[in-house]
Formats: C-alpha cells, structure tokens, sequence
C-alpha cells in the first residue's frame, strides 16, 4: 500500500533531486494521486522544473500547479524589454518559423499566437523563451495547420508506440477521426501518457490529439 505521504515524500525527494530547486521553495500535498505544488520561486524555469520532477515520479495521477514566480529586483524587466528578448530568441531558433508567430507580453507573460505546421515547432517556441530572464509564464496558443489532409494511418500510430521502451502500447487503444487522434486506455506514470501524446503529435498530418489515457498506478491509496 503507497499512503498519500509516502507519495509526498517521493514527490520532494524528486524535487530535491533537481539541481536548480531548493526544497523549501515548493510545498507539496497529496490527496489519492493528485499532487498540488505550492510555492514561490525566482524564475520560470524552476517552475518548470518542479512540474517535471513531479511527473516523473511513479503514481502521481495529476498535478495541480500553483507555483508564483517572483524575480529579485535586478531581474525585473518591462514588458517592451521581455518582447524585444522573446522576439530574438524565436529568430535564433532554426525550428521555429518565427515570422508565422505574433508575441504579446502583459504583466511579464507571454502569449504566443500564430499557425505553425508541425507541433515540434509550437513546442519549440514555448522552449525558446522558458529561460528567458523576466518571464513569469507561457501562453501557447500556436495553432497547428498540417500541410497534409490525408486520412490518417491508424497502424503507424500504434507501431510506433509499441517501439517506445516505456509504453505497453497494448493497454493504449488509438482512434483516428479525420486528422484527429484519440488515445484511450490506461498508463502507469504521467510521464507515459505524455509520451503518448509526443508520438501521436509527429505523425505526419495531425491537426488535434485528445490524450483521455488514465493513469492507474497498481498501489492503493490510503489516507
């Protein structure tokens, strides 16, 4: 039997783990799988960070973030100055089509529009400005307009989550509508149903994928 608090304490020793996180800064509480962070750290990326370490971890069912990022006096920017390092690190970056993307920056978050033609290049645009000194959050409403229309191979799907080492693509049922993938059925980590959602999204000519896999970790949960 895993209790709420040996999935706590799993959850800050991943933390901890991450170089760049201090454990005092996030606080964290379980309830039946569900993890909420809590916190206030100095910089986006940490935020990040904690997120991920939290993942990762083995039974965590969701994670609800709450983290507020707080820069120091020295790394507070405008929002013009935030635009300006944004827009520079979009043009830097070979895989993001920056001139298909529109910025806004309010109150030091960023908000990034704009129609891309493969999902790797959406996320290559949040990741290029993560680090960037000043941000307190992405927005990432890129939308994603495939070159292809064709109707969508089922088989390649599932062939290739049945060559990711840490999926049983057995337990994951694929269904194409269109350029529309669902995946359904169940997963052990939130680190796998992520990396579900990661295949589909390169197929060639997905426009949507709806991720409803469910993670059922094989311990009970006890108060």
């Amino acid at each position: 039997m895993k209790s709420n608090e040996q999935l706590q304490k799993d959850v800050m020793d991943s933390i901890k783990w991450e170089p760049q996180l201090h454990a005092a800064e996030i606080g964290v509480t379980v309830h039946d799988g569900i993890v909420t962070l809590t916190g206030t750290v100095d910089n986006y990326s940490k935020k990040l960070a904690a997120e991920s370490a939290t993942k990762d971890v083995a039974g965590v069912r969701a994670v609800v973030e709450k983290i507020d990022v707080k820069y120091h006096n020295l790394g507070i920017k405008t929002d013009d100055e935030i635009a300006a390092e944004v827009l520079k690190s979009l043009r830097n970056h070979w895989d993001v089509p920056d001139e298909k993307i529109q910025v806004e920056v309010d109150d030091s978050w960023v908000t990034l529009n704009g129609d891309v033609t493969w999902n790797y290049q959406k996320e290559a645009a949040k990741r290029a400005i993560e680090n960037i000194p000043g941000v307190k959050g992405v927005l990432n409403h890129i939308n994603i307009k495939a070159l292809r229309k064709s109707e969508l191979e089922k088989r390649v799907i599932e062939n290739a989550l049945r060559r990711h080492w840490s999926i049983n693509a057995d337990d994951v049922h694929v269904t194409v509508d269109g350029n529309k993938v669902i995946l359904t059925g169940k997963v052990t980590s939130m680190y796998q149903k992520e990396e579900a959602g990661r295949i589909a999204w390169k197929t060639p000519g997905v426009l949507f994928v709806e991720n409803n896999l469910v993670v059922d970790y094989k311990y009970e949960y006890v108060l």
